[in-house]
């Protein structure tokens, strides 16, 4: 190899090092603020989630016949996007089920999960968006109550419907994904995006160690006082499971 080629292909290896060393850096400087929260945080994100999905219902972006159908919703408010060489994001929030046989019940006391993943499909765009998904599917759920699920390998996930949509005209996708950025709503493209029970979150929350599964369908815990205005709101406007 040429003394001109060897210092080419040199920079070249360089400039992808840096690339690589780039993107890593603004992992830690988007991420890891989402995560490195604390128990007044935490009551801060319950209610900002409260709020999203409350407005998110009374203009009917998320279409109430729909959300009577989901198994369990997670709200997700202020999930960030940032975009450099590599794309990607993250968020933590609320996932909250029905109770009882076949999800029939009222709705379950809040477990808190993050999300990740690279190159989302921000379609509203914006650096900072609301994200709320419907788990429609009980394989679903069982995959989000044991670990790590990633949409589009251990869940489909497909944009949900808006405005004066009916069950009809939406398909076999096990969770439904809304965002909202900068005042406009769309449906989502979440594929690669992984969530997982913060469990750090959930015993700052209940003062001990709980695991997901048994916060959202064991009964184990009490309503945290963060977790009651979520919680309300999806018993007195989606009181009923609908087939």
């Amino acid at each position: 190899m040429a003394h001109s080629e060897s210092q080419e292909h040199f920079k070249y290896m360089s400039s992808g090092w840096t690339r690589r060393i780039l993107a890593a850096l603004l992992v830690m400087l988007f991420i890891l603020p989402v995560w490195g929260a604390d128990k007044s945080k935490d009551d801060d994100t319950l209610k900002n989630a409260a709020t999203v999905l409350d407005s998110m219902l009374s203009s009917n972006n998320i279409p109430p016949d729909v959300l009577a159908r989901a198994d369990c919703v997670i709200v997700l408010p202020s999930v960030k996007k940032f975009g450099f060489v590599v794309g990607g994001s993250g968020g933590r929030g609320p996932m909250s089920c029905r109770q009882g046989k076949s999800f029939t019940g009222k709705w379950s006391p809040p477990a808190m999960y993050t999300m990740g993943g690279a190159s989302f499909g921000f379609q509203v765009g914006g650096s900072s968006t609301d994200v709320v998904l419907l788990v429609m599917a009980e394989k679903a759920v069982e995959s989000m109550l044991n670990g790590k699920t990633k949409l589009g390998n251990d869940a489909t996930a497909a944009a949900g419907p808006s405005g004066a949509t009916s069950m009809g005209t939406v398909g076999g996708s096990d969770i439904l994904t809304y965002g909202r950025a900068k005042g406009l709503f769309a449906g989502m493209s979440l594929g690669g995006a992984t969530l997982e029970p913060d469990t750090d979150a959930n015993q700052r929350l209940y003062g001990k160690e709980i695991s997901a599964k048994e916060i959202l369908l064991g009964n184990a815990v009490k309503m945290p006082a963060g977790g009651q205005p979520l919680v309300s709101l999806l018993n007195s406007k989606i009181a009923k499971h609908s087939n």
